[in-house]
């Protein structure tokens, strides 16, 4: 903890001291880290201070018994913050994920259900639309497939601001639904599902693609017909070679499609890296909530019963309406928490 305060302490003397542009954009990136914690030291030492002079107090014999029962009562309530500053400490100290500050590439995709998978992988789109909203962060459309009667076989958008990939890196997996389809006349209820990857946006100096790794197409955009019909090539093809992994970006201009399909190849290729140090960290890897695995069954939305079930932590709510329209806090807070238990023990 002395540590971190003479670190801070540091760089606040040399942002305060003019550094150049260059550096004062990295000492302001450390010292927006450092801050909270130093914060809570500080209040730590405080406190701890204050308990040391209450006990002082107690232990005076010409301390009268009115102030000795006010600093018996000050010392109940400064042991209680005492146990939560240490606690908020311990959870600060923990190693972060160095992509937990960044913003993220979201992509859900409609799986097995058919047109109700489409329906509902739009319903997941509008959910996290209506969540970022509430948080600050912009939410901009990349590329989509829409639904025969609605919804997305496939929608990617970015999603940016702060600490986007840290509120949202659980979701990634499989999410099914439990509900009668408005296309249903018999009331049956159907199961179906949608998958979800969240995938923290790489920049240029995170992943190195090199010019003869890719191959570039460009082809005519799909579209009505008539005097709508796209006559330049503009949809933009990006095949990998090294992995395979194709982007495709489909809208009106080719320059913001070629764009936005490397940031999509960036970020795909960075989350590949990752996932190869975490399997190469099997003590890391063992920690995370659930496996992170695409293909694992994270969460149940039973609409008849109003009933949200993360079934990596056990948590069960009844407050789906409030949850599908985008009020997802209570269920991030509680992934977020154990996973900083388990890394908690872990340290201990």
């Amino acid at each position: 903890m002395d540590q971190v305060l003479k670190r801070f302490d540091m760089v606040e003397a040399r942002m305060a001291a003019g550094p150049s542009a260059e550096e004062y954009v990295k000492l302001a990136s450390e010292y927006s880290e450092l801050q909270e914690i130093a914060q809570a030291v500080r209040a730590l030492k405080a406190a701890e201070q204050e308990d040391v002079d209450l006990q002082a107090m107690l232990a005076d014999k010409s301390t009268d018994a009115e102030m000795r029962a006010l600093a018996e009562a000050d010392r109940e309530a400064v042991a209680e913050r005492l146990d939560t500053l240490r606690q908020q400490i311990q959870i600060l100290l923990l190693p972060k994920d160095a992509a937990d500050e960044r913003s993220a590439i979201l992509e859900i995709r409609a799986g097995t259900g058919g047109d109700e998978a489409a329906l509902f992988a739009g319903d997941l789109f509008r959910m996290y639309e209506r969540y970022a909203a509430t948080q600050g962060w912009k939410v901009e459309v990349m590329s989509t497939s829409e639904g025969e009667v609605g919804g997305f076989k496939e929608i990617v958008a970015s999603v940016t601001g702060k600490g986007v990939f840290a509120r949202l890196k659980f979701e990634s997996g499989v999410h099914r639904v439990q509900r009668v389809p408005a296309t249903e006349g018999s009331g049956r209820i159907h199961t179906s599902a949608a998958t979800v990857a969240v995938l923290p946006e790489a920049e240029d100096v995170d992943i190195e693609i090199k010019p003869e790794d890719i191959r570039i197409d460009t082809t005519r955009a799909s579209s009505s017909g008539g005097q709508h019909a796209n006559t330049t090539e503009t949809a933009v093809r990006i095949l990998h070679i090294p992995t395979g992994i194709i982007v495709v970006q489909a809208e009106k201009s080719q320059h913001q499609n070629r764009a936005r399909a490397m940031q999509i190849l960036r970020a795909r290729l960075y989350d590949i890296e990752r996932s190869r140090l975490a399997d190469e960290r099997s003590e890391e890897r063992r920690l995370q909530v659930g496996s992170g695995d695409r293909s694992e069954r994270i969460r149940t939305y039973n609409f008849p019963q109003g009933r949200l079930t993360d079934h990596r932590i056990n948590l069960t709510l009844y407050k789906l309406d409030r949850i599908i329209e985008g009020d997802l806090d209570e269920v991030v807070d509680a992934l977020i928490a154990d996973h900083q238990a388990t890394l908690l023990a872990a340290e201990r």
